[in-house]
């Protein structure tokens, strides 16, 4: 069994890179004329009953099953009405459910998420879908732009995007991996702001942790809204957000941004020291 305070799970070097297979594939083309955000009448219905499901079941299996507990809501009712005009978030991705935990936090607000197109083609596609799930279309630029065209008018109309800069999901992992730069580039594209959010873990008691062998319960803590830097152009403006929701997620994780040895913008080094316990961020939570 893994045991997260050594790390011994199969992460893969390259820290964006996935380490779960996706057994299936159904076909699903992402091009040009893919609906990335579906506005149909018969997709609205079913995500409608989708959301009576999870409030009903899901929701209540999840706190149940991940004993999770989410701090900081005051943030949301207290820029209520700066989230409204929309706005993108982003977090590290540690759990299969955790795009579950962070609908429940910020609910009744029906956000979506920039997710892998392979796990939309995958088995677990429809359901994907139907909690909020965009596919990124890959090495088709016309598809990319449609992509990119879905996605402004989501925000312009008020939504909510959730984007994983981190990359790929490593579940119960605890220091925070370089960004790559896509949650920036979406909120300047889109004159929005960033709200970081952070999961981190605590121990289980003794039923959860040796009859249902629970590795750990989660926390999730909302932070509060990161804006650009107006004052810098072009690429600058992004690298510097990026550095800094970064910041704050490793803050929101208990985790201190200046004790990271690496840069926090992702750069294909594929360096594996990185994560690894002997060179890595030591993580500063309670658990």
């Amino acid at each position: 069994m893994f045991d997260p305070k050594t790390n011994k799970y199969p992460y893969p070097e390259d820290t964006n890179r996935h380490y779960l297979e996706v057994k299936k594939d159904d076909g699903t083309v992402f091009d040009a004329s893919y609906p990335y955000v579906d506005t149909s009448r018969s997709f609205k219905i079913r995500q409608g009953l989708s959301r009576i499901l999870l409030t009903l079941i899901v929701f209540p299996v999840m706190r149940i099953r991940l004993g999770l507990r989410v701090e900081g809501r005051k943030n949301l009712k207290k820029h209520r009405d700066l989230l409204k005009k929309g706005v993108v978030s982003c977090c590290n991705h540690v759990h299969m459910w955790d795009f579950l935990g962070i609908m429940y936090a910020v609910r009744p607000t029906r956000p979506h998420v920039l997710v892998w197109a392979k796990n939309v083609s995958g088995e677990n596609g429809p359901g994907i879908r139907l909690v909020g799930g965009i596919p990124i279309p890959e090495n088709n630029p016309r598809a990319t732009v449609s992509y990119i065209k879905a996605v402004r008018e989501l925000i312009a109309g008020g939504g909510w995007l959730h984007i994983y800069p981190e990359g790929s999901m490593w579940e119960y992992y605890r220091p925070i991996r370089p960004f790559m730069r896509g949650a920036a580039f979406m909120a300047i594209d889109n004159d929005c702001p960033v709200l970081p959010l952070a999961y981190t873990y605590r121990e289980p008691g003794w039923i959860r942790k040796h009859i249902f062998h629970q590795i750990a319960l989660y926390t999730l803590h909302v932070g509060e809204p990161v804006f650009r830097d107006e004052t810098l152009k072009g690429k600058e403006q992004e690298k510097d957000l990026t550095v800094r929701i970064h910041d704050e997620v490793c803050r929101l994780a208990g985790i201190d941004p200046e004790e990271n040895i690496y840069p926090p913008v992702y750069d294909h080094s594929k360096r594996i020291d990185y994560y690894t316990t002997e060179y890595g961020v030591e993580y500063k939570g309670s658990w």
